[in-house]
Protein backbone atom coordinates (compact mmCIF):
# COMPACT_ATOMS: atom_id res chain seq x y z
CA UNK A 1 0.00 0.00 0.00
CA UNK A 2 1.34 3.45 -0.88
CA UNK A 3 1.89 6.15 1.75
CA UNK A 4 -0.93 8.27 0.28
CA UNK A 5 -3.37 5.35 0.41
CA UNK A 6 -2.43 4.60 4.04
CA UNK A 7 -2.90 8.27 4.91
CA UNK A 8 -6.33 8.24 3.28
CA UNK A 9 -7.34 5.11 5.20
CA UNK A 10 -6.28 6.64 8.52
CA UNK A 11 -8.16 9.85 7.79
CA UNK A 12 -11.26 7.88 6.81
CA UNK A 13 -11.15 5.96 10.09
CA UNK A 14 -10.87 9.18 12.06
CA UNK A 15 -13.79 10.63 10.14
CA UNK A 16 -15.90 7.55 11.00
CA UNK A 17 -15.18 7.98 14.72
CA UNK A 18 -16.14 11.65 14.68
CA UNK A 19 -19.21 10.92 12.57
CA UNK A 20 -20.28 8.12 14.97
CA UNK A 21 -20.03 10.47 17.94
CA UNK A 22 -22.14 13.00 16.09
CA UNK A 23 -24.82 10.39 15.43
CA UNK A 24 -24.94 9.38 19.12
CA UNK A 25 -25.25 12.99 20.19
CA UNK A 26 -28.02 13.64 17.70
CA UNK A 27 -30.06 10.62 18.82
CA UNK A 28 -29.75 11.58 22.48
CA UNK A 29 -31.21 15.07 21.96
CA UNK A 30 -34.86 15.82 22.57
CA UNK A 31 -35.38 17.48 19.20
CA UNK A 32 -33.73 16.95 15.86
CA UNK A 33 -34.33 18.59 12.47
CA UNK A 34 -35.67 15.49 10.79
CA UNK A 35 -35.75 11.69 10.77
CA UNK A 36 -32.33 10.08 10.49
CA UNK A 37 -31.84 6.99 8.38
CA UNK A 38 -28.84 4.84 9.33
CA UNK A 39 -27.44 2.06 7.26
CA UNK A 40 -24.21 0.09 6.92
CA UNK A 41 -22.38 0.21 3.63
CA UNK A 42 -21.76 -3.37 2.43
CA UNK A 43 -18.12 -4.44 2.59
CA UNK A 44 -16.56 -4.88 -0.86
CA UNK A 45 -15.03 -8.12 -2.03
CA UNK A 46 -11.69 -8.81 -0.22
CA UNK A 47 -8.81 -7.21 -2.06
CA UNK A 48 -5.20 -7.00 -1.03
CA UNK A 49 -3.68 -8.02 2.26
CA UNK A 50 -5.37 -9.01 5.51
CA UNK A 51 -4.44 -5.60 6.97
CA UNK A 52 -6.26 -3.84 4.18
CA UNK A 53 -9.32 -6.08 4.59
CA UNK A 54 -9.44 -5.20 8.31
CA UNK A 55 -10.19 -1.54 7.59
CA UNK A 56 -13.29 -0.42 9.57
CA UNK A 57 -16.69 -0.34 7.94
CA UNK A 58 -17.97 3.23 7.78
CA UNK A 59 -21.41 3.89 9.27
CA UNK A 60 -23.09 6.75 7.45
CA UNK A 61 -26.11 8.83 8.35
CA UNK A 62 -28.17 10.35 5.60
CA UNK A 63 -30.31 13.18 6.87
CA UNK A 64 -33.61 13.56 5.11
CA UNK A 65 -34.73 17.10 4.46
CA UNK A 66 -37.12 18.54 7.01
CA UNK A 67 -39.18 21.66 7.01
CA UNK A 68 -39.53 21.99 10.78
CA UNK A 69 -38.21 20.35 13.97
CA UNK A 70 -39.97 17.15 15.03
CA UNK A 71 -40.22 16.15 18.69
CA UNK A 72 -38.98 12.68 19.68
CA UNK A 73 -42.40 11.61 21.08
CA UNK A 74 -44.16 12.65 17.88
CA UNK A 75 -41.66 10.77 15.75
CA UNK A 76 -42.05 7.62 17.89
CA UNK A 77 -45.85 7.81 17.61
CA UNK A 78 -45.62 8.24 13.86
CA UNK A 79 -43.42 5.16 13.58
CA UNK A 80 -45.80 3.11 15.76
CA UNK A 81 -48.81 4.17 13.68
CA UNK A 82 -47.06 3.22 10.46
CA UNK A 83 -45.99 -0.11 11.96
CA UNK A 84 -49.43 -1.08 13.32
CA UNK A 85 -51.39 -0.14 10.22
CA UNK A 86 -52.11 -3.38 8.32
CA UNK A 87 -51.12 -3.34 4.68
CA UNK A 88 -53.81 -3.43 2.05
CA UNK A 89 -52.99 -7.04 1.16
CA UNK A 90 -53.43 -8.10 4.79
CA UNK A 91 -56.83 -6.38 5.00
CA UNK A 92 -57.92 -8.08 1.82
CA UNK A 93 -56.93 -11.55 3.12
CA UNK A 94 -58.70 -11.11 6.46
CA UNK A 95 -55.57 -11.07 8.64
CA UNK A 96 -54.41 -8.26 10.88
CA UNK A 97 -51.04 -6.57 11.20
CA UNK A 98 -49.91 -8.59 8.20
CA UNK A 99 -49.30 -11.65 10.40
CA UNK A 100 -50.49 -15.21 9.86
CA UNK A 101 -53.13 -16.39 7.43
CA UNK A 102 -56.75 -17.42 7.36
CA UNK A 103 -57.34 -20.82 9.02
CA UNK A 104 -57.96 -23.71 6.67
CA UNK A 105 -61.30 -25.55 6.95
CA UNK A 106 -59.61 -28.70 8.26
CA UNK A 107 -57.81 -26.64 10.94
CA UNK A 108 -61.09 -25.14 12.09
CA UNK A 109 -62.69 -28.59 12.14
CA UNK A 110 -59.94 -29.87 14.47
CA UNK A 111 -61.08 -27.44 17.18
CA UNK A 112 -64.76 -26.94 16.32
CA UNK A 113 -66.12 -30.12 17.92
CA UNK A 114 -69.71 -28.89 18.38
CA UNK A 115 -70.59 -31.62 20.89
CA UNK A 116 -74.10 -30.96 22.26
CA UNK A 117 -75.96 -32.26 25.36
CA UNK A 118 -78.18 -34.46 23.20
CA UNK A 119 -75.11 -36.37 21.97
CA UNK A 120 -74.98 -34.69 18.58
CA UNK A 121 -71.62 -35.01 16.76
CA UNK A 122 -70.15 -37.57 19.12
CA UNK A 123 -67.12 -39.28 17.59
CA UNK A 124 -67.38 -43.00 16.87
CA UNK A 125 -65.63 -44.97 19.60
CA UNK A 126 -65.99 -46.80 22.90
CA UNK A 127 -64.26 -47.44 26.20
CA UNK A 128 -64.92 -49.63 29.23
CA UNK A 129 -64.43 -48.90 32.94
CA UNK A 130 -61.31 -50.99 33.51
CA UNK A 131 -59.51 -49.65 30.45
CA UNK A 132 -60.44 -46.21 31.75
CA UNK A 133 -58.95 -47.13 35.13
CA UNK A 134 -55.58 -47.80 33.48
CA UNK A 135 -55.65 -44.72 31.22
CA UNK A 136 -56.80 -42.52 34.10
CA UNK A 137 -53.96 -43.79 36.29
CA UNK A 138 -51.45 -42.97 33.56
CA UNK A 139 -52.65 -39.52 32.49
CA UNK A 140 -55.03 -38.13 35.12
CA UNK A 141 -54.24 -39.50 38.59
CA UNK A 142 -51.20 -37.27 39.07
CA UNK A 143 -53.59 -34.30 39.44
CA UNK A 144 -56.99 -35.81 40.20
CA UNK A 145 -55.95 -38.71 42.44
CA UNK A 146 -56.17 -42.43 41.88
CA UNK A 147 -59.91 -42.48 42.61
CA UNK A 148 -60.79 -39.10 41.05
CA UNK A 149 -60.82 -37.71 44.60
CA UNK A 150 -58.55 -34.77 43.74
CA UNK A 151 -55.02 -34.06 44.84
CA UNK A 152 -53.68 -30.91 46.50
CA UNK A 153 -55.47 -27.99 44.81
CA UNK A 154 -56.51 -29.97 41.75
CA UNK A 155 -60.27 -30.53 41.55
CA UNK A 156 -62.20 -33.56 42.74
CA UNK A 157 -64.09 -35.39 40.02
CA UNK A 158 -66.03 -37.83 42.22
CA UNK A 159 -68.20 -37.61 45.32
CA UNK A 160 -70.28 -34.77 46.69
CA UNK A 161 -73.68 -36.29 45.98
CA UNK A 162 -76.30 -34.50 48.07
CA UNK A 163 -74.00 -31.64 49.15
CA UNK A 164 -75.22 -28.90 46.79
CA UNK A 165 -77.49 -27.47 49.49
CA UNK A 166 -74.69 -27.46 52.07
CA UNK A 167 -72.77 -24.40 53.15
CA UNK A 168 -69.68 -25.75 51.38
CA UNK A 169 -70.95 -27.94 48.51
CA UNK A 170 -68.66 -30.33 46.66
CA UNK A 171 -69.24 -29.83 42.95
CA UNK A 172 -68.06 -32.79 40.90
CA UNK A 173 -69.06 -34.62 37.74
CA UNK A 174 -71.34 -36.83 39.83
CA UNK A 175 -72.92 -34.16 41.99
CA UNK A 176 -73.09 -31.00 39.90
CA UNK A 177 -72.47 -31.35 36.16
CA UNK A 178 -75.83 -31.60 34.37
CA UNK A 179 -74.66 -33.00 31.04
CA UNK A 180 -72.25 -35.82 30.28
CA UNK A 181 -71.32 -34.08 27.03
CA UNK A 182 -69.55 -31.42 29.11
CA UNK A 183 -67.32 -34.04 30.69
CA UNK A 184 -66.51 -35.71 27.39
CA UNK A 185 -65.85 -32.42 25.60
CA UNK A 186 -63.56 -31.10 28.34
CA UNK A 187 -61.46 -34.27 28.52
CA UNK A 188 -61.27 -34.51 24.75
CA UNK A 189 -60.45 -30.84 24.18
CA UNK A 190 -58.18 -29.94 27.11
CA UNK A 191 -56.68 -33.05 28.70
CA UNK A 192 -54.20 -34.30 29.68
CA UNK A 193 -52.76 -31.16 31.20
CA UNK A 194 -49.83 -29.93 29.14
CA UNK A 195 -50.56 -32.25 26.21
CA UNK A 196 -54.11 -31.41 25.20
CA UNK A 197 -55.85 -33.43 22.46
CA UNK A 198 -53.26 -36.18 22.52
CA UNK A 199 -55.83 -38.81 23.65
CA UNK A 200 -57.65 -40.99 21.18
CA UNK A 201 -61.44 -40.94 21.14
CA UNK A 202 -61.47 -44.45 22.63
CA UNK A 203 -59.24 -43.25 25.48
CA UNK A 204 -61.61 -40.35 26.14
CA UNK A 205 -64.60 -42.70 26.28
CA UNK A 206 -62.69 -44.96 28.69
CA UNK A 207 -61.66 -42.10 31.00
CA UNK A 208 -65.20 -40.73 31.12
CA UNK A 209 -66.49 -44.24 31.85
CA UNK A 210 -64.08 -44.52 34.79
CA UNK A 211 -65.16 -41.12 36.14
CA UNK A 212 -68.80 -42.20 35.92
CA UNK A 213 -67.99 -45.46 37.69
CA UNK A 214 -66.14 -43.55 40.42
CA UNK A 215 -69.38 -41.60 40.97
CA UNK A 216 -71.49 -44.80 41.09
CA UNK A 217 -73.35 -43.75 37.94
CA UNK A 218 -72.63 -46.87 35.88
CA UNK A 219 -71.84 -50.52 36.60
CA UNK A 220 -68.36 -51.93 36.19
CA UNK A 221 -69.30 -53.84 33.04
CA UNK A 222 -70.80 -50.80 31.27
CA UNK A 223 -69.14 -49.82 27.97
CA UNK A 224 -69.48 -46.13 27.11
CA UNK A 225 -69.72 -45.39 23.40
CA UNK A 226 -71.39 -43.03 20.97
CA UNK A 227 -74.32 -45.49 20.96
CA UNK A 228 -74.70 -45.85 24.78
CA UNK A 229 -73.78 -42.25 25.65
CA UNK A 230 -77.34 -41.05 26.19
CA UNK A 231 -78.17 -44.05 28.40
CA UNK A 232 -76.29 -42.37 31.28
CA UNK A 233 -78.48 -40.26 33.57
CA UNK A 234 -76.67 -37.40 35.30
CA UNK A 235 -78.08 -36.76 38.82
CA UNK A 236 -78.19 -32.97 38.48
CA UNK A 237 -79.73 -32.77 35.01
CA UNK A 238 -82.79 -31.00 36.42
CA UNK A 239 -80.77 -28.80 38.76
CA UNK A 240 -80.35 -26.04 36.19
CA UNK A 241 -83.08 -23.76 34.88
CA UNK A 242 -83.27 -21.31 32.01
CA UNK A 243 -82.59 -17.74 33.10
CA UNK A 244 -86.06 -16.21 32.78
CA UNK A 245 -85.52 -13.17 35.00
CA UNK A 246 -86.32 -10.87 32.11
CA UNK A 247 -89.94 -11.98 32.31
CA UNK A 248 -90.26 -13.58 35.76
CA UNK A 249 -88.94 -10.53 37.60
CA UNK A 250 -90.31 -7.83 35.30
CA UNK A 251 -92.95 -6.91 37.90
CA UNK A 252 -90.22 -5.80 40.31
CA UNK A 253 -88.44 -3.51 37.86
CA UNK A 254 -90.24 -0.34 38.95
CA UNK A 255 -88.50 2.58 40.61
CA UNK A 256 -86.92 1.28 43.82
CA UNK A 257 -88.16 2.66 47.12
CA UNK A 258 -85.31 4.28 49.01
CA UNK A 259 -86.97 5.95 52.04
CA UNK A 260 -90.20 5.48 54.02
CA UNK A 261 -91.00 2.21 52.31
CA UNK A 262 -92.66 0.66 55.38
CA UNK A 263 -94.57 2.19 58.26
CA UNK A 264 -92.68 0.15 60.83
CA UNK A 265 -90.09 -2.59 61.06
CA UNK A 266 -90.37 -5.38 63.61
CA UNK A 267 -87.92 -8.20 64.31
CA UNK A 268 -89.88 -11.44 64.11
CA UNK A 269 -87.08 -13.99 64.19
CA UNK A 270 -83.50 -14.22 65.46
CA UNK A 271 -80.78 -15.61 63.20
CA UNK A 272 -79.13 -17.38 66.10
CA UNK A 273 -77.01 -19.65 63.93
CA UNK A 274 -75.44 -16.83 61.96
CA UNK A 275 -75.36 -14.53 64.99
CA UNK A 276 -76.25 -11.48 62.92
CA UNK A 277 -79.37 -10.20 64.70
CA UNK A 278 -78.48 -7.47 67.23
CA UNK A 279 -79.74 -8.09 70.74
CA UNK A 280 -81.50 -5.29 72.58
CA UNK A 281 -79.85 -4.26 75.79
CA UNK A 282 -81.19 -6.36 78.65
CA UNK A 283 -83.13 -8.66 76.33
CA UNK A 284 -83.16 -12.37 77.04
CA UNK A 285 -83.56 -15.24 74.65
CA UNK A 286 -86.46 -17.53 75.40
CA UNK A 287 -85.36 -21.04 76.31
CA UNK A 288 -86.02 -23.80 73.81
CA UNK A 289 -89.17 -25.68 74.84
CA UNK A 290 -88.62 -29.28 75.85
CA UNK A 291 -91.19 -31.91 74.95
CA UNK A 292 -92.96 -33.42 77.97
CA UNK A 293 -92.39 -37.06 78.79
CA UNK A 294 -95.08 -39.33 77.48
CA UNK A 295 -95.08 -41.28 80.73
CA UNK A 296 -94.32 -40.23 84.27
CA UNK A 297 -93.13 -43.68 85.23
CA UNK A 298 -89.48 -44.45 84.86
CA UNK A 299 -88.54 -47.43 82.70
CA UNK A 300 -87.41 -50.48 84.60
CA UNK A 301 -83.71 -50.67 85.14
CA UNK A 302 -81.96 -53.10 82.87
CA UNK A 303 -79.27 -55.38 84.02
CA UNK A 304 -75.89 -54.49 82.52
CA UNK A 305 -74.83 -56.75 79.71
CA UNK A 306 -71.35 -58.07 80.00
CA UNK A 307 -69.39 -57.39 76.84
CA UNK A 308 -66.39 -59.27 75.67
CA UNK A 309 -63.25 -57.29 76.27
CA UNK A 310 -61.91 -55.62 73.16
CA UNK A 311 -58.61 -56.96 71.91
CA UNK A 312 -55.62 -55.08 73.22
CA UNK A 313 -54.35 -52.32 70.97
CA UNK A 314 -50.75 -51.24 70.69
CA UNK A 315 -51.37 -47.50 71.08
CA UNK A 316 -47.82 -46.54 70.15
CA UNK A 317 -48.15 -48.43 66.89
CA UNK A 318 -51.66 -47.03 66.37
CA UNK A 319 -50.28 -43.50 66.74
CA UNK A 320 -47.89 -44.18 63.90
CA UNK A 321 -50.76 -45.67 61.93
CA UNK A 322 -52.71 -42.44 62.30
CA UNK A 323 -49.89 -40.67 60.45
CA UNK A 324 -49.81 -43.29 57.69
CA UNK A 325 -53.62 -43.13 57.42
CA UNK A 326 -53.31 -39.61 56.02
CA UNK A 327 -52.78 -41.29 52.67
CA UNK A 328 -56.23 -42.85 53.04
CA UNK A 329 -58.21 -39.87 54.39
CA UNK A 330 -58.98 -38.51 50.93
CA UNK A 331 -61.31 -41.46 50.36
CA UNK A 332 -62.08 -43.02 53.77
CA UNK A 333 -63.39 -41.61 57.04
CA UNK A 334 -63.31 -43.07 60.53
CA UNK A 335 -64.67 -42.08 63.91
CA UNK A 336 -67.89 -40.43 65.04
CA UNK A 337 -69.90 -38.88 62.22
CA UNK A 338 -67.86 -40.66 59.54
CA UNK A 339 -69.52 -40.83 56.14
CA UNK A 340 -68.90 -42.73 52.95
CA UNK A 341 -66.84 -40.84 50.44
CA UNK A 342 -65.10 -42.29 47.40
CA UNK A 343 -64.44 -45.26 49.67
CA UNK A 344 -66.58 -46.68 52.50
CA UNK A 345 -66.43 -45.85 56.20
CA UNK A 346 -63.79 -47.99 57.89
CA UNK A 347 -65.22 -48.10 61.42
CA UNK A 348 -65.16 -51.70 62.64
CA UNK A 349 -63.53 -53.01 59.48
CA UNK A 350 -60.98 -55.23 61.26
CA UNK A 351 -62.66 -58.63 61.66
CA UNK A 352 -65.80 -57.55 59.77
CA UNK A 353 -67.30 -59.21 56.75
CA UNK A 354 -65.96 -57.83 53.48
CA UNK A 355 -68.31 -55.29 51.84
CA UNK A 356 -70.29 -54.93 55.08
CA UNK A 357 -71.21 -51.24 54.73
CA UNK A 358 -74.77 -51.43 53.47
CA UNK A 359 -75.12 -47.99 51.88
CA UNK A 360 -71.87 -48.13 49.90
CA UNK A 361 -71.74 -49.41 46.34
CA UNK A 362 -68.85 -51.88 46.10
CA UNK A 363 -67.45 -53.33 42.92
CA UNK A 364 -69.07 -56.58 41.84
CA UNK A 365 -66.08 -58.72 42.78
CA UNK A 366 -65.75 -57.12 46.21
CA UNK A 367 -69.45 -57.60 46.90
CA UNK A 368 -69.13 -61.25 45.83
CA UNK A 369 -66.41 -61.82 48.43
CA UNK A 370 -68.73 -60.43 51.09
CA UNK A 371 -71.63 -62.58 49.96
CA UNK A 372 -69.33 -65.61 50.21
CA UNK A 373 -68.70 -64.76 53.87
CA UNK A 374 -65.09 -63.58 53.46
CA UNK A 375 -63.78 -61.74 56.54
CA UNK A 376 -61.30 -58.87 56.78
CA UNK A 377 -58.69 -60.60 58.86
CA UNK A 378 -55.49 -58.73 59.63
CA UNK A 379 -53.70 -60.94 57.10
CA UNK A 380 -56.23 -60.16 54.35
CA UNK A 381 -56.20 -56.47 55.15
CA UNK A 382 -52.42 -56.42 54.96
CA UNK A 383 -52.45 -58.22 51.60
CA UNK A 384 -55.08 -55.81 50.25
CA UNK A 385 -53.25 -52.72 51.49
CA UNK A 386 -49.97 -53.93 50.01
CA UNK A 387 -51.40 -54.08 46.48
CA UNK A 388 -55.18 -53.68 46.12
CA UNK A 389 -55.35 -54.77 42.49
CA UNK A 390 -53.08 -57.70 43.23
CA UNK A 391 -55.53 -58.87 45.90
CA UNK A 392 -58.64 -58.17 43.81
CA UNK A 393 -58.18 -57.15 40.17
CA UNK A 394 -61.54 -55.43 39.67
CA UNK A 395 -61.59 -53.21 42.72
CA UNK A 396 -62.49 -49.56 42.73
CA UNK A 397 -59.44 -48.89 44.85
CA UNK A 398 -56.70 -47.81 42.45
CA UNK A 399 -54.31 -46.93 45.27
CA UNK A 400 -50.78 -48.16 44.51
CA UNK A 401 -50.53 -49.71 47.98
CA UNK A 402 -48.38 -49.56 51.11
CA UNK A 403 -45.14 -51.38 50.40
CA UNK A 404 -43.86 -51.22 53.96
CA UNK A 405 -45.10 -54.07 56.15
CA UNK A 406 -44.60 -51.88 59.22
CA UNK A 407 -46.82 -49.18 57.72
CA UNK A 408 -49.54 -51.74 57.00
CA UNK A 409 -49.39 -53.11 60.55
CA UNK A 410 -49.58 -49.57 61.92
CA UNK A 411 -52.64 -48.66 59.84
CA UNK A 412 -54.44 -51.86 60.84
CA UNK A 413 -53.64 -51.15 64.50
CA UNK A 414 -55.01 -47.63 64.08
CA UNK A 415 -58.22 -49.00 62.54
CA UNK A 416 -58.68 -51.27 65.55
CA UNK A 417 -59.21 -48.18 67.70
CA UNK A 418 -62.50 -47.60 65.85
CA UNK A 419 -63.94 -51.04 66.48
Amino acid sequence: MSKSLKLYAGAAAGTAIVLGAAIIGANASVEYPGPQISYVRPEPEPVGSATERAAPVVAETVKAPATKPVKMAEATQAKATARDAPPAAAVASGTRFGLGRAALPEEVAAWDHDLLPDGSNLPVGSGDVWTGDEVFAEYCAVCHGDFAEGRDNWPKLAGGRGTLADKDPLKTVGSYWPYLSTTFDYVRRSMPFGNAQSLSDDDVYAIVAYILYSNDLIDEDFVLSNETFMDVQMPNTDGFVIDDRETAEAAFWGEPCMTGCKDSVKITMHASVLDVTPEEEGATVAPTPVAADASSTEPPAQEPVEEEPAPAVDMALAAKGETVFRKCKACHQVGDGAKNRTGPVLNGVVGAQIAHVEDFRYSGDMAALGEAGKIWTEEDLSAFLEKPKGYLKKTKMSFAGLKSEEDRRAVIEYLKTFD
